[in-house]
């Protein structure tokens, strides 16, 4: 865990003009995904910590005043979300409810089962968690490995907030750390990680669009929209599945997105989709690390990709990593780093 601010050089993130960035918390160990409480509490959860964490300000000054950890010991519990006065934390196989969270900081409640009929294997087994406008808690199921072809692996499920009702939406998504719903017509938008071992440049990240239940998006056999898998694609035909609506930076990770809906930033920003690109462990030169913002439209087309926030690489040198976007109820834009364990907050002044 960083012990001080001073070795975060905020100065070196680049931004449009009349943005700013601040550190929103620190001691964050790992932070994850992103939630919200009704009570104004921002929860985020942890991968290689196995912690799950409240981030309080009473002030209201747009800075933390306490970190305050909720449970440890957990399965990477990489994603949560927050609904009806309690927190999901996906915990692989498990999902564990915390009831009336926000009044039990200090006094944390033990977890509620609400299933554990997820699959166990760790190896993409991190989850990012969502609930769709209609109530519906939707779950990433990674695949367990680099490439292969598993039954009930690389998929997206969806299950009633009980824990019933568990059915399967989206199918041939290899590694997805990041889900949203467009506000405008509730479609299911999500990022993929493509595989390893193809070189520096293939194949890219994708940006996917699911405005219906039951779409097959290619993994394993067909990556980026039009790269058949040099073992699994032998006899199958990349036009058969649904291709990205994005490319997205290969192996940049692209994780967490969220559409804006807040009116802090400019007019032109209202529902444009933040993505957190994590940055790259395999190539031969880093990339990624940065903030995206896209230009997308309800049918699934998207009219600009740019980045928003950089400045985390510097040369070959990374000092921080992004992996989820979270709009506040102000319309500021919060970043989870789990690398230099803080989260960010970017606003806007005219």
């Amino acid at each position: 865990v960083r012990t001080g601010l001073a070795e975060l050089p905020l100065n070196l993130i680049e931004l449009p003009p009349g943005f700013s960035i601040s550190i929103y918390a620190e001691g964050v160990e790992n932070a994850r995904q992103l939630a919200h409480g009704d009570a104004g509490t921002v929860f985020t959860g942890s991968r290689r910590a196995g912690k799950v964490w409240a981030v309080t300000d009473v002030d209201d000054d747009q800075r933390a005043d306490r970190v305050v950890l909720i449970d440890d010991d957990l399965r990477l519990p990489s994603g949560l979300e927050f609904r009806d006065g309690a927190l999901y934390v996906g915990a692989v196989e498990r999902l564990l409810r915390y009831d009336s969270i926000e009044s039990r900081l200090d006094d944390p409640p033990e977890p509620v089962v609400v299933t554990d009929a997820l699959p166990d294997k760790r190896h993409h087994g991190w989850k990012y968690l969502r609930f769709a406008p209609d109530g519906k808690l939707y779950i990433p199921v990674g695949a367990p490995c680099n490439v292969c072809d598993e039954q009930g692996f690389a998929e997206i499920r969806r299950i009633n907030p009980d824990g019933s009702g568990m059915e399967t939406i989206a199918y041939g998504v290899r590694n997805s750390v990041g889900l949203a719903f467009h506000p405008e017509n509730n479609a299911l938008w999500f990022t993929d990680n493509g595989r390893d071992h193809l070189g520096d440049d293939l194949p890219a990240d994708e940006l996917n669009h699911a405005p219906i239940d039951g779409l097959h998006f290619g993994f394993p056999y067909c990556h980026q929209g039009d790269l058949p898998d040099g073992e699994f694609g032998e006899g199958k035909d990349c036009a058969d599945y649904t291709p990205p609506v994005a490319r997205l930076d290969p192996h940049g990770a692209a994780l967490g997105l969220t559409f804006y809906t807040g009116s802090m930033f400019p007019p032109e920003y209202k529902n444009r989709l933040f993505i957190a690109q994590h940055g790259s462990w395999n190539r031969s030169e880093k990339i990624g690390y940065q903030i995206l913002v896209l230009d997308v439209r309800t049918d699934g087309s998207v009219l600009s990709q740019e980045v928003f926030a950089s400045g985390w690489l510097q040369g070959q040198e990374a000092w921080g990593r992004p992996n989820d976007v979270f709009v506040m109820p102000d319309g500021a834009l919060l970043i989870a780093d789990d690398y230099a364990d803080v989260i960010y907050r970017i606003s806007y002044t005219q």
